[in-house]
């Protein structure tokens, strides 16, 4: 909501000034169309071309974060820290041959079926999966599984902020192009210089509104989206950081309220429970890590 209310300030603060000011519409209309095909369609190919086949379906497809906001909410983390102290727990009591079926399959696992939202994230649970995996091969130092866990986590984020990036370099071209189609306008209307003045100046007019639109485009909706974007990621990107840290506190001897509390710093400040609240979440589950 607060998006769509950004986009009609800068629609009706742009478009309400023109008017009041005795701007008339008659010719933004008439050339709107012709230069929105040259800009956006330039844009368009210009971003295809500076990116692959990935990174436009996920830019595109998050496109919709402008509206919904980060992945991950209150509950969410919530119920990531549960989860973590149940592994944290099942490590501690039984070892981590008794982790071992669940994150080998953790879509049939009901330790992972607890938290259905978590379970359907691949990129969560290879990340939990992983750092066992590792301790089965003997490497426990807890230096070094978390220098891997933060190479993980370095190339994730660079993939997922590639897509916000891609946004912004096509912003940044907008402008440019803008340019492009009004220059095209001049010269379709130096080719009629000897029309009459009221002619040609419609025709200055419509060329102008290229170099409107490019900028317009660019700065009041294509980089605020790209921005947006870049502000989701990094949220979403605590969430797993609170795995690395759980996982890293559990070789570093500590018991698991211990390695959750340490990871809850990691939980955003809306959304960060309190010691207390956190307390009571945890008060809930079973005592079994692996109790239905």
């Amino acid at each position: 909501m607060v998006a769509l209310a950004g986009i009609a300030v800068v629609f009706v603060c742009v478009f309400g000034s023109y008017l009041l000011g005795g701007g008339k519409f008659g010719v933004l209309l008439e050339a709107a169309p012709f230069e929105l095909v040259s800009i956006g369609g330039a844009a368009a190919g210009t971003f295809l071309i500076a990116n692959g086949t990935e990174v436009v379906k996920g830019a595109l497809g998050d496109i919709k974060r402008v509206m919904s906001g980060p992945q991950w909410a209150r509950q969410d983390y919530n119920d990531l820290l549960s989860l973590m102290y149940l592994i944290v727990k099942l490590l501690k009591t039984r070892g981590v041959l008794a982790l071992e079926p669940h994150v080998d399959n953790p879509d049939q696992s009901a330790l992972f079926g607890k938290f259905s939202k978590i379970q359907k994230d691949h990129f969560a649970l290879d990340f939990i999966a992983d750092t066992p995996r590792m301790m089965t091969m003997s490497m426990d130092d807890p230096f070094q599984v978390e220098e891997c866990m933060q190479r993980q986590l370095r190339k994730h984020h660079a993939e997922l902020h590639a897509r916000a990036a891609a946004l912004q370099t096509m912003a940044d071209a907008m402008p440019a192009l803008g340019i492009v189609a009004a220059v095209l306008g001049v010269v379709k209307t130096m080719a009629s210089i000897n029309a009459p003045v009221e002619v040609l100046g419609a025709m200055i007019g419509g060329a102008l509104v290229g170099t409107f639109l490019g900028v317009f485009l660019s700065y009041g909706l294509v980089a605020p989206i790209a921005s947006r974007l870049n502000q989701t990621y990094g949220q979403d990107g605590q969430f797993y950081a609170i795995i690395r840290d759980c996982l890293v506190a559990y070789l570093q001897g500590h018991s698991a309220p211990i390695a959750v509390e340490l990871a809850r710093g990691n939980v955003p400040t809306i959304l960060q429970p309190s010691f207390k609240e956190l307390d009571e979440v945890l008060g809930k589950l079973p005592s079994d890590p692996l109790a239905a």
